[in-house]
């Protein structure tokens, strides 16, 4: 079965790909031969002149043959951001009289996360199981109401793998799933069924007459020291890279297009990669089979950067940590200034008729939490670029944040200041374990 069917009006409007087919027509007249050509003063009286017959006509002129117009190459983007991170200020912002509200808070970047044509977030915590409150740190438990609000702001998904997803046990882990399920929500990286865990996240991108399915696995370091059920030790899966790899290979095999890997580890609070990190990256990009790797876990900004290897040896693009999407997290904390902030990686992916999809560009974006007004998530690339404040931040601190963002992306993909343009229809999103449609 497939998930697909918003439970809210969307924000992210489908444009279907036209194919213009243009046919230029010939048009040929009848030519007769008349013989040599004559003087006026020997012109044939006309009495005298011969009667045309069908064996003097001459031959049409053949219509050229249009040159029919190669099909068009399908191109999509993917974007992907960092943890969210439901602390109780945070669900004290989206509180209500009745429940929570978070699209205020993420509003200012709907355009952002609705224009990509594939969004995927990282779930850090686990929902709440039913008849329990929510809580926040140490032991988190996000009200249930955010999944409906992360799908109504265009998120299309989530990985699920961290050292929070026992939180709540079990429970919770169930709880989150079920709830991402019941608005449409893709999730990977936990699971309540060896079959789920066993499977990746699917989902199928229709563009230009074809179906292009996008693979998502998902792995965490640990889980903070608990405990993962013992009846259920695969309900979260556990960083190994032979794993993945196996993983993205089966993938392949039954039809994936695209193999994206989220890894959620490993020191928090440094802004640069550790070696365990480049470990894993090396390893997943010398596979050749991963595309796209997405690192969580350090809540601050760290380096976007090409490797060798990848698919093809064509290069494996990793955005070694995304830093918060939404958290409660900065100096206001006692935390460094960058936990404020976070990274959105938007790659553009390209896949011809005939050959292969490929990752052919990639670009960032940086974002941060303006607290003060109530925890909205705001998009600092575009306002630094317009000399802009944002919320409540004036327009030197929108400088001095996206500046603590910009030093750390790195050079070697590129700042992207407005929100993409989605190029169709919304994915299918296929139940984990589902067979692919065509």
């Amino acid at each position: 079965m497939s998930r697909h069917v918003r439970s809210e009006p969307p924000r992210r409007r489908g444009r279907l790909a036209g194919l213009l087919v243009v046919a230029t027509a010939g048009t040929a007249a009848a030519a007769w031969a008349l013989g040599p050509l004559r003087d006026a003063d020997d012109a044939v009286p006309p009495a005298a002149a011969p009667t045309p017959s069908a064996s003097a006509t001459a031959a049409p002129t053949p219509t050229p043959t249009p040159t029919p117009e190669p099909p068009a190459d399908a191109v999509f983007t993917i974007l992907a951001a960092g943890d969210v991170l439901t602390h109780q200020a945070v669900n004290r912002s989206a509180r209500t009289g009745d429940g929570f509200d978070f699209g205020p808070l993420f509003a200012p970047l709907d355009a952002w996360v609705s224009g990509a044509d594939l969004a995927l977030c990282h779930m850090e915590v686990p929902i709440a199981p039913p008849g329990t409150s929510p809580s926040g740190f140490p032991m988190f438990g996000a009200p249930a109401e955010i999944a409906r609000f992360l799908r109504v702001s265009g998120w299309d998904g989530c990985s699920t793998a961290s050292n929070h997803s026992v939180d709540r046990g079990m429970a919770g882990v169930v709880a989150t799933l079920d709830a991402f399920d019941a608005v449409g929500l893709g999730h990977v990286g936990t699971a309540r069924t060896a079959e789920e865990a066993a499977a990746p996240q699917v989902y199928t991108l229709y563009r230009e007459g074809q179906a292009i399915r996008v693979a998502h696995v998902a792995a965490t370091y640990g889980t903070n020291g608990l405990p993962v059920p013992a009846d259920s030790p695969w309900a979260v899966q556990l960083i190994d890279t032979a794993q993945i790899v196996a993983q993205a290979t089966a993938a392949r095999e039954a039809g994936a297009d695209l193999v994206l890997a989220s890894v959620h580890c490993c020191v928090e609070y440094t802004s640069s990669p550790t070696t365990e990190q480049e470990r894993i990256a090396s390893e997943l990009a010398a596979s050749g089979v991963v595309d796209l790797l997405i690192g969580h876990h350090a809540h601050v900004p760290q380096p976007v950067a090409l490797l060798p290897g990848g698919p093809r040896g064509e290069g494996m693009w990793v955005a070694y940590g995304l830093g918060n999407f939404i958290s409660n997290q900065g100096p206001h904390e006692g935390l460094p200034a960058e936990s404020a902030n976070g990274l959105l990686a938007i790659a553009t992916v390209t896949k011809p008729p005939d050959g292969p999809a490929r990752v052919t560009g990639m670009e960032w974006a940086a974002i941060t939490v303006d607290v003060r007004a109530g925890h909205r998530v705001e998009a600092l690339s575009a306002g630094a670029a317009a000399g802009q404040g944002l919320g409540t931040l004036s327009a030197a601190e929108v400088v001095a944040r996206h500046g603590r963002v910009a030093q750390v992306a790195g050079t070697q993909a590129t700042e992207r200041t407005t929100p993409p343009v989605a190029t169709g229809l919304p994915p299918v999103v296929l139940a984990r374990g589902a067979p692919a449609a065509g």
